[in-house]
């Protein structure tokens, strides 16, 4: 046998890890990997972990929010898809292992990133706008190491390195109505996040 460094997608599809290209997989493919995707290194104070599509959509929403200028579908296509690699392979690496994995997975990331962005035709990122999605990505974040985790503030401070204040407002809890940063389970959020990345591409014209 040869070796193999493909996988097979809910679609039928076969993407290649090492040589992917934008065609091998489907919206409803990378909307279940994300949702099947679990921040924190999957632990909760929830029965639930907390998926990587319900991230990205807390993202998305508070980016909308924190922006005087509308933005348009290219640009919150891209707040969508901000982590869309770690749906393909379905891991999310924390923050303090990545230093273990080494250069060859973030070369791997980096591919994987690098299709997406083909496949979506999303804009590259200016200055401030990486800046306005990491202070955004940052917050989410320490919001959901306390409510979703359990980390106290002061730990999301002094051990986690975040200053962000967490914030108290779940940006999704008045759009789906659950109770706020309870994590969904993979089929709703694969759904909710589908929606959401078919609204935009059609809007953006893909």
């Amino acid at each position: 046998m040869t070796d193999r460094a493909w996988v097979r997608l809910p679609s039928g599809r076969r993407l290649d890890l090492l040589s992917p290209t934008p065609f091998d997989w489907t919206d409803a493919d990378l909307a279940t990997g994300l949702a099947r995707t679990f921040r924190w290194g999957g632990h909760s104070a929830w029965p639930e972990p907390l998926s990587v599509a319900q991230h990205s959509l807390t993202v998305l929403a508070l980016r909308r929010s924190r922006t005087r200028h509308r933005l348009t579908p290219a640009q919150e296509l891209r707040e969508l898809l901000h982590d869309a690699d770690e749906g393909l392979i379905n891991f999310d690496c924390i923050s303090p292992l990545k230093p273990f994995l080494g250069p060859a997975f973030a070369e791997l990331q980096a591919r994987l990133s690098a299709v997406i962005a083909a496949r979506y035709r999303l804009p590259a990122w200016t200055v401030e706008e990486k800046r306005a999605h990491k202070a955004v990505d940052v917050a989410v974040a320490a919001a959901e190491a306390v409510h979703v985790v359990g980390w106290t503030a002061q730990e999301v401070r002094e051990t986690l390195g975040i200053r962000a204040t967490p914030m108290e407002k779940d940006p999704l809890q008045v759009r789906y109505g659950e109770p706020p940063w309870k994590p969904w389970l993979p089929d709703a959020a694969a759904a909710r996040f589908l929606e959401e990345l078919t609204a935009l591409a059609a809007r953006a014209g893909l």
